[in-house]
């Protein structure tokens, strides 16, 4: 499917967003997790937020918008809802619980190359210099893998999260792809719903549920779950839904070599996570092939 046009001064304000506010998500996901059951407040937060935006956009849109929507477009919703939502957040939130945020954001970085092998195995044409590129953004991967490489972050972190940026970007590349709900807000709405649901509901059958204990929540956890609720998911997500519709696909993933960066000074600064060498090389070649393929591709 083709983005339709938008005003560029619409599109950059949308990418401010999704650049300042997603890099410092994965500041308050460690927070969160700290203390709050990692899928089941991730599932939480979705599904909030998607139905206070769906009730905002049933009291201010015809009613015909929302019966417009047929079951295909319906179903397109849920599956990239589940694929951002559910898979992409949701395993940063369980890997976070033993990979440091910074490490964690540098990993989903890696959307865009698996963008382009999903684009490749499509049947697309793909340039040399752009597989070149895919090429070196593994070998920062399997630079912070090395004993030592990602600081005190256990390889179990390092998988969940892989999965994740892998499940983000079936997400994002399935939307721009298929028919999805013209309301952008409400497609949104329902994405969020239906991924927060599914969180919710892998939550409860891995036992998480059994540890809430609401007497024992630290107040800065309580706290960054609401600045992911507000800001991160009805603020970013829906800025970062409304770009995978509106704007081309490859402007859209810059916000990967800005996260990293942003992430990693504040767990630095806040969270006082190690910072290594080796991790500097990785984040330099990942975030450097990441930034050669998207400029490859919008040359």
């Amino acid at each position: 499917m083709t983005a339709r046009a938008a005003p560029p001064w619409l599109v950059w304000a949308a990418l401010v967003v999704v650049y300042v506010v997603w890099g410092s998500t994965y500041l308050a996901i460690r927070v969160v997790v700290e203390d709050l059951p990692a899928m089941l407040s991730g599932g939480i937060r979705f599904f909030l937020a998607g139905a206070i935006m769906f009730a905002v956009v049933a009291v201010r849109v015809p009613s015909s918008v929302l019966r417009s929507v047929d079951a295909r477009q319906l179903g397109w919703a849920a599956f990239c809802g589940c694929a951002l939502a559910t898979g992409g957040n949701g395993l940063v939130m369980v890997a976070e619980q033993s990979i440091a945020s910074g490490l964690a954001a540098l990993i989903v970085a890696m959307v865009p190359v698996w963008v382009v092998l999903f684009r490749r195995a499509s049947g697309e044409r793909v340039s040399r210099v752009t597989l070149a590129g895919v090429a070196f953004g593994f070998g920062g991967v399997a630079l912070l893998l090395l004993p030592g490489g990602g600081g005190d972050s256990e390889p179990l972190g390092f998988f969940l999260v892989l999965c994740a940026s892998l499940s983000w970007a079936t997400g994002s590349f399935t939307s721009s792809r298929v028919e999805l709900p013209a309301n952008p807000f409400l497609s949104t709405a329902l994405q969020m719903m239906c991924g927060g649901l599914l969180g919710v509901v892998i939550g409860v059958a891995f036992g998480e549920a059994g540890d809430v204990h609401a007497d024992a929540f630290d107040l800065d956890a309580v706290l960054a779950w609401g600045y992911l609720v507000v800001f991160g998911s009805l603020l970013a997500f829906t800025a970062y839904v409304w770009l995978l519709q509106n704007a081309p696909i490859s402007r859209v993933a810059t916000y990967a070599y800005v996260n990293p960066v942003i992430a990693i000074a504040l767990g630095a600064l806040i969270l006082s996570e190690d910072v290594t060498l080796t991790i500097l090389a990785g984040a330099t070649i990942i975030v450097g092939s990441v930034a050669a393929i998207i400029r490859q591709e919008t040359a």
